[in-house]
């Protein structure tokens, strides 16, 4: 397996397997299709998944042997951190919304757009904001990047948001029943953000409780914070 070339490190749960696509099975379908896109734009509000799907296909990649990169434009950083990308299989930049109005990033993705074309890999970028909404300081960078195919991904339902936590919580190795996940998406706010994040919180107290997820177990620790969990 071809070592990543990393900018951030992936999420562990982030992969295509772990992805519930609900009404977003389309983009999911041409990510892993035979014939992936070799320029894509993926758009959406907070949690709809944009970050898992674009680590996931690094994900892909890399264990297909090819090169990938991440990249959280939110982080800060850098133009020169795209340096040498264009000679990667797959780059994925996330949190367009960041740097469209900067134009050194501007300029920096366009060079590595510009040299992407004439090699075989693959530009793939991802915004919260509507793309034809961002104000690029390059007018050439926007026509290129909207010519592309764009995705906007939509949040899940109550009953994809249950299926996304058992599987989130399976491949975790925890027991969590579909009443336990119902549970926690109709008193916890409904994004996936707020509830992937409580999940790895009951996931530490129930290690250190030694206890299932069961309904009263999350009540005591969600609705009872103070209260440590009695081991058992």
């Amino acid at each position: 397996m071809q070592q990543l070339p990393l900018r951030v490190r992936l999420g562990e749960a982030a992969r295509f397997d772990g992805f519930i696509a609900g009404t977003n099975a389309e983009a999911v379908n041409l990510l892993t299709g035979a014939s992936p896109p070799r320029v894509l734009w993926l758009w959406g509000r907070a949690g709809t998944g944009k970050t898992h799907l674009l680590q996931a296909a690094c994900a892909a990649a890399s264990a297909s042997g090819s090169s990938a990169t991440y990249l959280d434009l939110s982080a800060g950083g850098a133009p020169a951190l795209l340096d040498g990308c264009e000679t990667l299989d797959l780059v994925c930049l996330d949190a367009l919304d960041c740097v469209s109005d900067d134009a050194d990033w501007n300029a920096a993705i366009f060079r590595l757009y510009t040299l992407m074309q004439d090699a075989p890999g693959r530009l793939y970028v991802a915004s919260t904001a509507p793309p034809a909404s961002l104000q690029f300081r390059l007018p050439d960078l926007r026509s290129r990047l909207l010519a592309a195919p764009v995705y906007q991904l939509h949040e899940l339902d109550e009953a994809g948001q249950v299926a996304a936590l058992e599987r989130r919580a399976e491949r975790r190795g925890l027991e969590l029943s579909p009443e336990a996940a119902a549970w926690l998406v109709h008193r916890l706010p409904r994004d996936m953000h707020s509830l992937c994040g409580v999940l790895d919180r009951l996931d530490e107290a129930a290690l250190a409780a030694q206890r299932r997820l069961t309904v009263p177990f999350l009540r005591q620790v969600l609705e009872e914070p103070d209260q440590a969990p009695v081991v058992s």
